[in-house]
């Protein structure tokens, strides 16, 4: 097994291709033993000629690259965004990317809305099931455009994909665990299951068999709606947070406000042992696009969990502490207090990560 990683680079839309391009800067600039190679799916290839995905463009990433390293998709040219549904949910489904993992994570107190909050009162993670739920876009439409209409949208749940993301949540809680034995130590399901009883009663069912396997660690539960209301009155309570896809997509949008906006915010599309997917969080924002205003933070937290995932630790630890720092001096973008465009802040970290 060579041990050069191999990583597959595609920034998408809109302002993607302006973070990307920074947060691949900077990995080079650690010097990650690493090969970047750039894919130009997107918008723009999708309006020359049609093509959102090569027809065996999802086996070749799963055989020749050992992760993938995405940007934002969406944009105004392509209204249906059927390239963004067929490149970014074609991948999470066919790859089987089942654990979206989003660190939540506050860099400095002046970032966060809540007052007296301080970095360590806020860290944890949501580790959100990915290929299941509403997302399936399993239902149709009947007699639409007409007062008769009727539009259902199913929520799909397994028995296997609620059991394994439940798992992962409570091995990742473990691993973590074992690194530091005053962090990661709970597990909480979030549901609606008094609402939705059947999908709600499976995940109930499985959390509880589930959770029985790890008594060293100690499982919670709380409903949606109470969550998101706990997270804005007391982020400091959680540590894993283990979900459904579609609260998962909207807890992570709300927590990411906590930590400075979704410029900051990273995640992970993983499969254990197989090539996985790592997307900053934020969209691609046309408004801005092509402004140099972009905050890149995003993609480089991005840059750094994927190379901590692919075992290189320091290149990953030397980009978080650089994100660090350069909040701390506001040599950063204007949305979070600084005067720097998204190429001068990709610059500045470059330069302290070099070796």
């Amino acid at each position: 097994m060579p041990s050069r990683k191999r990583i597959a680079v595609i920034p998408g839309d809109g302002i993607g291709r302006e973070v990307i391009p920074q947060a691949v800067k900077v990995i080079r600039a650690t010097g990650a033993d690493v090969d970047l190679s750039d894919f130009d799916w997107g918008a723009d290839r999708y309006l020359r000629d049609r093509m959102t995905v090569p027809p065996d463009g999802f086996a070749m990433l799963a055989r020749d690259f050992d992760a993938i390293f995405v940007g934002a998709f969406g944009d105004p040219r392509v209204p249906t965004n059927i390239h963004a549904k067929e490149i970014l949910l074609g991948m999470r489904f066919k790859m089987d990317l089942y654990a979206n993992v989003r660190p939540v994570r506050l860099l400095d107190a002046a970032l966060c809305p809540l007052k007296g909050l301080e970095p360590k009162d806020l860290d944890f993670v949501v580790i959100r099931e990915n290929t299941e739920g509403v997302y399936t876009d399993a239902g149709g439409v009947f007699k639409q455009g007409t007062q008769d209409e009727v539009a259902i949208q199913e929520d799909i749940n397994t028995r296997k994909g609620v059991e394994r993301i439940i798992r992962y949540a409570f091995e990742y809680c473990e691993r973590h665990t074992h690194l530091d034995a005053s962090k990661r130590q709970r597990v909480l399901m979030c549901d609606k299951s008094n609402a939705m009883t059947h999908a709600g009663g499976l995940w109930q069912r499985v959390f509880k068999e589930v959770s029985a396997e790890y008594p060293q660690i100690t499982p919670q539960h709380m409903y949606v709606d109470a969550l998101c209301m706990q997270m804005v009155r007391d982020p400091r309570q959680f540590d894993v947070i283990v979900t459904n896809n579609m609260f998962g997509d909207i807890i992570t949008d709300l927590a990411a406000g906590l930590q400075g906006g979704l410029g900051m915010a990273a995640s992970g599309n993983i499969h254990p042992g197989k090539t996985s997917m790592f997307e900053p969080v934020h969209g691609s924002a046309p408004p801005i696009a092509g402004k140099n205003m972009a905050n890149p933070f995003g993609a480089m937290l991005t840059a750094a969990m994927m190379l901590g995932h692919l075992g290189l630790m320091r290149e990953a630890a030397k980009i978080e502490a650089a994100v660090l720092e350069a909040v701390r001096q506001k040599k950063t973008t204007q949305d979070i207090g600084g005067s720097l465009g998204t190429q001068e802040t990709g610059d500045w970290l470059a330069d302290l990560v070099r070796p």
